[in-house]
């Protein structure tokens, strides 16, 4: 039992310093220069999901494999800069840490040493964040101004006129201003007395006729 046991104790040791070593050996393998960045052996990991940008989000040159980034556009925040380079690693770099200023400009990224100890060429690099769309430009419908409404002109004169009478004065006609009426001209003639013969004859006539009856009916 004491040798089987003995014998797991020194398999255990010897897988674990193994591991140690591959880790040591890995870890030599991908380091830096520049203190700013975060040396990682192994692949490049992605942005998380919906946080990758596009190098066209930033301006940008690589001279001598160095990456410079001068400005960062509107809406947009950069949160981490992978730089790749090398036989197994890159650099990953964040704004605001290790140095690193928290907006650009920042100059001078690149990527890790290679296995040799000689600076590696960037691969490909690429930038994590996120950006946020611009804010459209409502319309503003033309502010029209009211129509001037025209006012009624007044009157030329408050003072009322009083309506002229159409009613022509009575023509007396031509001969009659005398005043007996009639349409005859006035010849100075009195005819008054033949009204009076005729209302004798008229009584006269009927008294007559009234006698007569009367002894038509003392007769019978």
């Amino acid at each position: 039992m004491r040798r089987r046991t003995l014998r797991g104790a020194v398999a255990i040791m010897a897988l674990t310093t193994a591991a140690l070593i591959g880790t040591a050996g890995s870890a030599l393998a991908c380091h830096s220069d520049d203190n700013r960045p975060h040396p990682t052996p192994g692949t490049a990991t992605p942005c998380a999901k919906g946080t990758d940008l596009k190098q066209s989000d930033v301006d940008f040159k690589v001279v001598k494999n160095r990456l410079n980034i001068s400005k960062v556009h509107e809406g947009v925040t950069v949160t981490r800069i992978v730089v790749v380079g090398g036989d197994d690693g890159f650099n990953d770099y964040t704004p605001g840490a290790k140095g690193l200023e928290k907006t650009a400009p920042w100059n001078d990224l690149r990527a890790p040493f290679s296995r040799n100890g000689h600076q590696a060429d960037i691969d490909h690099w690429y930038l994590c964040g996120k950006k946020t769309d611009k804010p459209t430009e409502t319309t503003k419908p033309p502010t029209t101004k009211p129509t001037e409404t025209t006012k009624p002109s007044a009157p030329a004169s408050s003072e009322t006129v009083a309506p002229t009478s159409t009613t022509a004065p009575a023509v007396v006609p031509a001969g009659n201003e005398s005043g007996t009426g009639g349409g005859l001209a006035n010849t100075g003639f009195d005819n008054m007395w033949l009204v009076w013969i005729a209302a004798l004859l008229i009584l006269g006539g009927g008294g007559l006729l009234a006698l007569l009856k009367f002894r038509r009916k003392a007769s019978e």
